[in-house]
């Protein structure tokens, strides 16, 4: 009885062992069987992109000019209001004249009792020169006859210059525009107090019949400007191809401006250089103190545009999938431009015109040595201007 139950118990055991290799069997047929996923796959072709590069900007008139005052008085009266537009010559402002015009008809009567005084001092030198032909008097009374004529006409100098002074400050008085343009805030009014000693001006006014658009450009932004030293920053600016604004409510400004000068000196706590943009306002839509963006467009010729779903990162490097003949995929490291329209890259290096990669499955399907079947998708299409724009990073 032990012997048979022993039997019946080392058959149960062989069955057993029996299902469950033929289970792990069906599982190495199917995984053997199970088809090569089908994965979407491109042939990089040159082309030519267009892309653009956006730069904060601050905006100001071609000439912003503090209105100051040259003499210390009220303000008796303002002529012109907030952002009133204003020829050159325009008054502005006018300052109590009282003081002022009182010291010019003080002056005036101090040159006039000093011709007088030349007057005088000028026949008594006549006379002592005749007598002193004559033998009636000495040279030194003569001479000092002379003497005073001459310090007479120095006071009288002395008197013409203060005259000219006072009329001077009494013209200062009246402000005017030293230039066409617009009127910015006046913060005093009648009855203030204005100073050349004051910190704020009495106003601003801003000639934004052309205005400057200042943004700043990177050392690499100016080093990929003139080719690594291949063409002069002068030349490279010339060169440059005309900028656009866009507002701050994203609107593009309507005129096209041009690059004008970089500064030759970087910003060392920022890396950075000053540019500035000269850009028509025939409107005066532009401000001072506005805000926008600067966009540079940039073409390329032959180069490789690619999805960027067909990339991925690695540890700070971009790779894809490249199919060879057999359709295994291998990662394969790239290099793109740092601007981009937000859907496709422009490569720069490591890959060839003829190749294929894959633009699906990647993050998830596909691995080096993965053999896919692939199906052909339409090449990826050339960023352009009017797609959205990424600043350089």
């Amino acid at each position: 009885m032990k012997i048979k139950a022993f039997s019946m118990a080392s058959v149960a055991v062989s069955a057993f062992s029996m299902m469950i290799l033929s289970s792990c069997g069906g599982k190495q047929v199917q995984q053997q069987e199970a088809p090569a996923p089908e994965i979407a796959v491109m042939t990089v072709t040159p082309g030519s992109s267009e892309l653009e590069s956006d730069y904060p900007a601050t905006i100001k008139g071609k000439t912003d000019i503090a209105i100051r005052p040259q003499v210390t008085g009220f303000i008796t009266k303002v002529h012109v209001d907030e952002g009133q537009r204003v020829r050159k010559g325009q008054v502005l402002f006018t300052l109590d004249q009282v003081q002022f015009k009182a010291a010019v008809d003080q002056a005036a009567a101090a040159v006039k009792a000093a011709q007088t005084a030349v007057s005088t001092a000028q026949m008594t030198a006549d006379t002592k020169r005749k007598l002193l032909e004559k033998n009636i008097i000495s040279q030194y009374e003569y001479q000092t006859a002379d003497n005073a004529l001459q310090q007479a006409r120095a006071q009288l100098a002395q008197a013409q210059a203060q005259l000219v002074s006072d009329r001077k400050n009494l013209g200062y008085t009246v402000i005017t525009a030293p230039s066409n343009g617009v009127v910015g805030s006046i913060p005093n009014r009648e009855g203030s107090l204005a100073s050349p000693s004051s910190m704020e001006p009495l106003t601003t006014i801003s000639d934004n019949s052309e205005v400057y658009a200042y943004f700043s450009l990177t050392e690499k932004d100016i080093l990929q400007l003139v080719g690594n030293g291949e063409r002069t920053l002068d030349n490279a600016i010339a060169q440059m191809p005309e900028v656009s604004l866009r507002l701050a409510d994203g609107s593009m400004f309507s005129s096209k401006g041009k690059v004008a000068t970089i500064s030759g000196v970087l910003d060392s706590s920022t890396g950075s250089a000053n540019v500035r943009a000269l850009f028509a306002n025939p409107t005066g839509v532009l401000r001072s103190g506005s805000t926008g963006s600067i966009v540079i467009p940039r073409h390329s010729e032959n180069v490789i545009t690619i999805p960027q779903k067909a990339t991925f990162e690695l540890q700070d490097r971009r790779y894809v999938y490249v199919v060879n003949d057999s359709n295994k995929v291998t990662s394969t490291p790239i290099e793109v431009l740092g601007i981009n329209d937000g859907k496709n890259f422009v490569v720069t290096s490591g890959l060839t015109p003829g190749q294929r990669i894959a633009t699906e499955g990647v993050g998830t399907t596909l691995k080096d040595g993965v053999v896919i079947r692939p199906k052909a998708v339409a090449p990826a299409q050339a960023p352009t201007a009017q797609a959205d724009s990424v600043s350089a990073r």
